[in-house]
C-alpha cells in the first residue's frame, strides 16, 4: 500500500497559479489510480481531478481548463497544476490513491492548505 505526502499548498491572489505535488512511496504507484480532492471550511469533500494508471485525465466542471493533473511514474509523484485561481479555490487539497481502477480510493494524503486571496 503506497502512502502520500501532499506539498507546495501556500497563498496566493486571485488570479496566481498553484503547483501541488502528492509524492507517494511504494513500488506499485505506476498501477495506481490516483486523485486529488479539497474540503473548504464547512463544506463537504468535494472530487477535483483524477489520472488513470495510463494517463487518462478527468476534471470536476468547476476546475477544467484552469487545472491540469498530471504525474510522473519515474518520481512516484502526481502534480496539480492550478491557474487563474479564484477565491472559491480555498481549501485543503488531498491526493488519494485507489488500488482497483474504479474502485474507492483506499489511501489518502495528510492535505495541504491553499488560501486564494480575492
Amino acid at each position: 500500500q503506497v502512502q502520500l505526502v501532499e506539498s507546495g499548498g501556500g497563498l496566493v491572489q486571485a488570479g496566481g497559479s498553484l503547483r501541488l505535488s502528492c509524492a507517494a512511496s511504494g513500488r506499485t504507484f505506476s498501477s495506481y489510480t490516483m486523485g486529488w480532492f479539497r474540503q473548504a471550511p464547512g463544506k463537504e469533500r468535494e472530487y477535483v481531478a483524477a489520472i488513470a494508471s495510463i494517463g487518462s485525465t478527468y476534471y470536476a466542471d468547476s476546475v477544467k481548463g484552469r487545472f491540469t493533473i498530471s504525474r510522473d511514474n519515474a518520481k512516484n509523484t502526481m502534480y496539480l497544476q492550478m491557474n487563474s485561481l479564484k477565491a472559491e479555490d480555498t481549501a485543503v487539497y488531498y491526493c488519494a490513491a485507489s488500488a482497483v481502477a474504479g474502485g474507492g480510493y483506499d489511501t489518502w494524503g495528510q492535505g495541504t492548505q491553499v488560501t486564494v486571496s480575492s
